[in-house]
């Protein structure tokens, strides 16, 4: 179905406004009603049985502020049986579609729905909600100030019962912007999300970690960021919109949380009612795709699906000896959690008779055999693009072996300052030591027009850059932590008792002191022993 526009048809600008970290303040959207909207949008409902509390999402939909000449409502029908149906009261451009051939669940319906609307901007939006009458229209007006925005709108959970409620009804009372009259009380707020909209000013200090606080029942961004993004999972079938946020992130987004209108939750979601079976089950497939939640990332030796770092080491021209020592050290750091690109002439290892240690190709041949069983590191002809679900990329050079705590502290330090790029010194060479990229930072940076030549000094800009001491910071062992003694229980007991010995003296002497100063025979005592 194409979406209709009234008068002369133009391609809207595609802005993009310097945002520092997730600080949107710099953007003002215009107020509700008073603005010419341009983009369409494709309003994606991923669905599974609960034809009647689709009917309802759909009546609200049909009630919407925003043109209904620039939306259209996709209806994904994720394997109902029945299968779904169009109500009589629905917006004018709705349809039902399938989920694409060879998946199911959430994410894989998002998909199939974002693959078969055509819209500007894909809204995600749950079939169980009810949208108050601007819920489209205000998260429409920020894709509007720039286009790497993604927002989350603001939802309640209502209790609801069967047929309590009919889709004209429903039409009514949002039509008229009185969806209170639907619901017995204010609703409640996920407590969680509001206590971090609150802790994080409305997610403008939330720095790195606001992808977090991406809820899928209703979010959108724009189509063309969404594509690029890689869309979502289609393998998960819980926990998929924290890794769609993530990907968002990973891509430059934007986070907002847009609270100036609501929705209607029907009922409390499965991940409140059944918190911990729920977090249980998303922990080992969120957790092995996106490598910045979760605590088992801290179990030491464990590997993932996705790494933490990714590490880019030049041999080319390099000695043995040299890359060895780079790679080793990584390799057996801290932080396991890492993949080491070994760039290098890996052409060069051919097989059949050739000379041995005078072998020009010795250095590459000895390199290959050392890590040819390691299934962290890959061999490469030239350096990768980096793997946009690695958080972090870390450039080093050959010689340069770093301390077991080096890259964990080179994260800490990322994470503690919310830089877009660590940098360090290294000994002999100031500007060549070690670097750690934030691959969101560096996507937001190009997505804003930063050539190579200047890609630092954007990243700056919108992230910052944190130096680092490499000698000290980096390259000296710590200090090891004494381990306490043995007997440590046994001292500990002795010295608490001996404490409280002391204690018992002291207040003994307290005791007399006070007699001594307190009452006429201590004192006539104290007198005649100092004249004595």
């Amino acid at each position: 179905m194409t979406l209709v526009q009234s008068g002369p048809v133009r391609a809207p600008a595609v802005p993009r406004p310097l945002v520092r970290r997730n600080d949107y303040s710099v953007l003002e959207p215009p107020p509700l009603g008073e603005w010419e909207p341009e983009l369409s949008v494709s309003v994606v409902v991923p669905a599974y049985g609960g034809q009647e509390k689709l009917d309802l999402t759909l009546a609200s939909m049909a009630a919407q502020s925003y043109p209904g000449d620039l939306t259209e409502v996709v209806v994904v029908d994720d394997g109902s049986d029945p299968a779904l149906r169009l109500p009589p009261i629905r917006p004018e451009h709705t349809r039902i579609v399938p989920s694409l051939p060879g998946g199911w669940a959430r994410g894989h319906a998002v998909n199939s729905g974002a693959a078969a609307s055509e819209a500007d901007v894909l809204l995600f939006f749950d079939a169980d909600m009810i949208a108050f009458r601007e819920h489209v229209e205000a998260q429409m007006r920020w894709h509007h100030l720039a286009d790497y925005l993604a927002v989350t709108g603001h939802l309640r959970c209502v209790d609801y019962a069967p047929g309590a409620l009919d889709p004209a009804r429903v039409l009514d009372a949002v039509r008229r912007g009185e969806p209170e009259a639907l619901a017995e009380g204010p609703g409640e707020e996920l407590e969680w999300l509001r206590r971090a909209y609150k802790r994080m000013n409305g997610l403008r200090s939330a720095g790195h970690k606001a992808f977090h606080f991406f809820i899928g029942g209703s979010g959108s961004v724009r189509r063309e960021f969404f594509e690029e993004s890689g869309g979502a999972d289609s393998d998960l079938v819980l926990g998929e919109d924290t890794h769609l946020g993530y990907r968002f992130a990973q891509n430059g987004a934007v986070f907002v949380p847009e609270s100036e209108t609501s929705s209607w939750h029907l009922g409390l979601p499965q991940m409140e009612s059944r918190k911990e079976e729920g977090a249980r089950f998303r922990r080992p497939f969120v957790g092995t795709r996106l490598p910045l939640i979760g605590s088992g990332r801290t179990l030491p030796g464990r590997q993932w699906q996705v790494p933490r770092v990714e590490a880019v080491v030049d041999a080319t021209g390099a000695r043995f000896d040299e890359v060895a020592a780079t790679v080793d050290a990584l390799l057996t750091g801290e932080v396991c959690d890492l993949r080491v690109q070994l760039v290098g002439e890996w052409w060069r290892v051919t097989p059949g008779r050739h000379a041995v240690l005078d072998d020009p190709a010795v250095h590459v041949r000895l390199l290959h055999e050392h890590y040819r069983c390691e299934p962290r590191v890959e061999f490469v002809q030239d350096e990768p693009a980096p793997d946009p679900d690695v958080p972090f990329r870390l450039l080093i050079t050959p010689g340069q072996a770093l301390a077991p705590h080096g890259v964990r502290r080179m994260i800490a330090q990322a994470d503690a300052t919310n830089a877009g790029l660590v940098r360090a010194t290294a000994p002999g060479d100031d500007l060549g030591g070690p670097r750690l990229e934030r691959a969101a930072a560096f996507a937001r940076a190009r997505r804003l027009g930063a050539t190579e030549d200047d890609l630092d000094a954007v990243v700056d800009e919108v992230f910052g850059v944190h130096w680092l001491d490499g000698e000290s910071a980096l390259f000296t062992p710590e200090k090891p932590v004494e381990e306490p003694p043995r007997d440590w229980r046994a001292r500990l007991a002795r010295a608490e008792a001996l404490a409280e010995s002391h204690r018992a003296r002291a207040e003994g002497l307290k005791s007399r002191f006070r007699w001594l100063t307190g009452s006429r025979v201590g004192r006539l005592l104290c007198r005649t022993i100092g004249r004595g």
